[in-house]
């Protein structure tokens, strides 16, 4: 090593060292000798340590470089709803994505309820303007608590529970919203009732209070009673005295609402408007339509003097499991074009709403702050009770989507990510088709034939086998019997010409 081979080198030095004409002569001693050859040798191990550790931490700072990253943990993953393309339910999957860090100014939500909404079906179809890129996290409504804070973020903190308004990805286990689109729940409502309660009645809020400005004493025809926004409005409609209320819904929940007793006059809808002139040949004061179609002209048809006619939605757009440009253009092309001289004239009023829009395109934060504020204390007063139809398993938003087309939801429609799935039914075997039984049955018995034939086979050669070995047997006796009769006689000459034969073979060679 270094040590063994340079120590002596360097003592050496030290003592033939040849001193210089202008110095004095110096006499090295033993002693010192000694400390000079340990000096040396100390140099020569300190610097040898000093390389191997350079070279080794460089090497054991790679080493931990790449252990520092081999030990970093992967990212942290969610469930989340995702809409993989534009069409039927096949394109709404769960799939584990990346969770989220709440940026300046959101709070991060740990997700315990959503609500479904007649918007998201068309989100899913592509039937809104300004759909979304595919892929991206379906929902628009959740509740749950705050997990993280961003920057800048003021009057929330983590642990509050709260309910939000996202534009889109709200179908997670995780979100991070913008602060303005989250509102703080009353002590003593649950997660369910909060993702329940915030749009359906922030939407009937607006339009009872604030476009239509109801009075004590008005009618009013309402579609779609049964469902969320449906019941929402019922139960602030039934705030203000005297008011009348003509529900339109299928017949099949006829008896369940009937049995609310909150409902006037529940009226199938396949007649409606006939079946209103029966019970009040004036018509109605308000008309509130989710509908769109002809159910505009036929909307506007049944107004009295001084009444108001809301369009706050288009479902009838959404007729089948994927999108219909037909049902669109139909949709609109039917709605009858009203002037205002026409309005002037009859003195109509038409109004719409649309909260996606006041929401997040017209800086409309504010407002609906005030308005959910508003909302939250009527719960709090026990003036309005959110209806939960049934709550689902993110697993099983497909089928909680299909119970919302087909109109079959009285009252909201939730998603619980703690929920377990429903299990899902087996599938039963496929019955073999008469063609296939009887090419199975044909191949089993030329199986059957084969392993037959080949037992057959050996039984035969075993036969064989037995008979020529019979037969050889006999030829045996036979030549023996011949041989019998006169072989000794012939045996001899024939072995006396063979001897001869061999005597005169030596005598040549001799």
């Amino acid at each position: 090593m270094t040590e063994t081979t340079e120590a002596p080198v360097a003592a050496q030095t030290a003592e033939t060292k040849t001193p210089s004409p202008s110095t004095e002569t110096a006499v090295v001693t033993p002693a010192e000798n000694g400390h000079a050859e340990g000096d040396a040798k100390g140099a020569t191990v300190v610097a040898t340590e000093a390389t191997e550790e350079q070279t080794n931490g460089g090497a054991t700072a790679d080493e931990k470089a790449k252990a520092d990253e081999k030990k970093e943990d992967p990212p942290k993953e969610m469930r989340a709803v995702v809409l993989t393309g534009f069409g039927g339910f096949k394109n709404v999957k769960i799939l584990k994505k990346p969770e989220p860090a709440p940026q300046a100014g959101e709070v991060l939500i740990r997700v315990k309820a959503c609500g479904l909404n007649f918007q998201d079906l068309m989100v899913r179809l592509g039937a809104i303007d300004s759909p979304p890129k595919t892929p991206t996290i379906l929902g628009f409504e959740c509740a749950g608590e705050i997990e993280a804070v961003g920057e800048e973020v003021e009057g929330f903190k983590v642990g509050d529970r709260v309910v939000a308004l996202p534009e889109f990805r709200a179908w997670s286990e995780l979100v991070a919203v913008p602060t303005k689109y989250v509102y703080h729940i009353p002590e003593g409502m649950t997660f369910q009732d909060a993702a329940a309660i915030v749009m359906n009645y922030l939407v009937a809020y607006i339009l009872i209070f604030d476009l239509v400005s109801l009075r004590e004493g008005k009618s009013l025809l309402l579609h779609s009673v049964g469902g969320g926004v449906g019941q929402a409005i019922v139960q602030l409609v039934r705030t203000v005295p005297n008011v009348t209320i003509f529900g339109v819904c299928s017949k099949s929940k006829h008896e369940t609402l009937a049995a609310t007793g909150l409902i006037d006059h529940l009226i199938d809808r396949t007649d409606y408007v006939n079946e209103v002139r029966k019970i009040t040949t004036e018509g109605v004061d308000i008309v509130m339509d989710c509908l769109c179609g002809e159910e505009c002209n036929r909307g506007y048809g049944l107004l009295k003097p001084m009444g108001k006619y809301i369009l706050y939605g288009s479902s009838n757009v959404v007729t089948g499991e994927t999108k219909s440009f037909f049902s669109v253009a139909r949709s609109w092309w039917q709605v009858d074009k009203v002037s205002p001289i026409k309005l002037f004239e009859e003195n109509k009023s038409l109004a719409g709403f649309n909260l996606r829009h006041l929401l997040y395109q017209q800086d409309g934060s504010e407002y609906v702050r005030s308005t959910v504020a508003k909302i939250f204390a009527l719960w709090e007063k026990g003036e309005i009770k959110p209806v939960v139809d049934s709550a689902w398993a993110l697993e099983d938003v497909a089928e909680a989507m299909q119970k919302m087309h087909d109109r079959k939801n009285i009252g909201k429609l939730v998603l619980d990510p703690s929920l377990e799935p429903k299990p899902k039914p087996a599938t039963p075997a496929k019955s073999k088709s008469k063609k296939q039984a009887s090419e199975d049955k044909a191949g089993k018995k030329d199986k059957d034939d084969e392993k037959k034939g080949a037992e057959n086979g050996s039984g035969d050669e075993k036969k064989d086998e037995d008979g020529a070995a019979e037969e050889a047997k006999t030829n045996g006796e036979e030549a023996a019997e011949v041989n019998g009769e006169g072989g000794d006689k012939k045996e001899e000459p024939a072995a006396a010409t063979n001897g001869e034969a061999t005597e005169s073979e030596k005598k040549e060679s001799s």
